[in-house]
């Protein structure tokens, strides 16, 4: 392939969009591969998904805290996903990207080997124009109520 055109992933060799594909599809691609990352075992795989998946100084936002660079994206999978205590677990992306224009959302849960849930939530991510990941921001487990769980009480706003 040459410089420009598609590849099988529907990516060109700059990492961006191959002509044709919306951002719908170019941000799934690129959320897919930061998930096929998190449940990588192979180092160097989960290394090679994420410089495609993400920008370089990526901005990370997750419970835990914040962090810059894929560097800080490996730490967290390392330490939080691939060595959850339920081992052989893996994240899955439960619903299609959502994605006005360079801002996408999506939700994901981490499962156990059998399939079990062990906890879901939704992601935000912002990609740069080539279809880079350069900001992650996790929020993991459900949104509360604001008025507690069977309240009748009217709606916020």
């Amino acid at each position: 392939m040459t410089t420009g055109e598609p590849g099988e992933d529907g990516m060109t060799t700059s990492g961006s969009p191959a002509p044709g594909r919306s951002d719908q599809h170019a941000h799934a691609d690129a959320i897919d591969a930061f998930i096929a990352a998190a449940n990588s075992t192979d180092p160097e795989h989960r290394a090679g998904l994420l410089s495609r998946a993400l920008a370089a100084d990526v901005v990370f936002h997750g419970p835990l805290g914040r962090g810059v660079g894929r560097d800080a994206v490996t730490d967290f999978i390392t330490e939080v996903v691939r060595s959850h205590g339920t081992g052989g677990g893996r994240m899955v992306r439960t619903t299609s990207v959502d994605a006005p224009h360079e801002w996408a959302r999506f939700g994901w849960r981490f499962e156990t080997a059998d399939g079990d849930t062990v906890l879901s939530g939704t992601d935000v991510v912002h990609l740069t124009a080539n279809g880079d990941i350069d900001e992650i921001v996790v929020f993991a487990g459900p949104l509360r109520s604001v008025h507690g769980e069977g309240s009748s009480r009217e709606p916020v706003g």
